[in-house]
């Protein structure tokens, strides 16, 4: 019986802990972060980094709006069939032609590619 408590307390005392991209820590001990949490948050602090005041971050709908200079940014979030997850970006009204390219640059940086 000692040893089953020994290595229960052993292993709980090496935590390990996960960073998301928006900041907040996920104890390893717990599911590891979803590939969905970790793309939404990546998508929303992409649209940050470029300046978009954030009107609407929806996790349950996977969907984050932003608005600059005028024009507004959207990007939803889908997890598709095969286990992965798609974050699309789509502009309306913007006036900066570089812009959904710099989002997608920030965007691919933050999930470390």
């Amino acid at each position: 019986m000692r040893v089953m408590l020994g290595g229960a307390a052993l292993v709980l005392s090496a935590c390990t802990y996960y960073v998301m991209p928006d900041g907040n820590t996920v104890p390893a001990g717990s599911p590891s972060p979803s590939n969905f949490d970790r793309t939404f948050a990546a998508a929303a602090q992409a649209m940050r980094d470029q300046g978009l005041a954030i009107s609407v971050e929806d996790r349950a709908r996977g969907t984050v709006v932003g608005t600059f200079d005028g024009g507004t940014v959207t990007a939803n979030v889908r997890p598709q069939p095969d286990g992965s997850v798609r974050a699309q970006f789509d502009a309306h009204n913007v006036r900066d032609p570089g812009l959904l390219q710099r989002i997608s640059d920030s965007y691919d940086r933050r999930l470390g590619r």
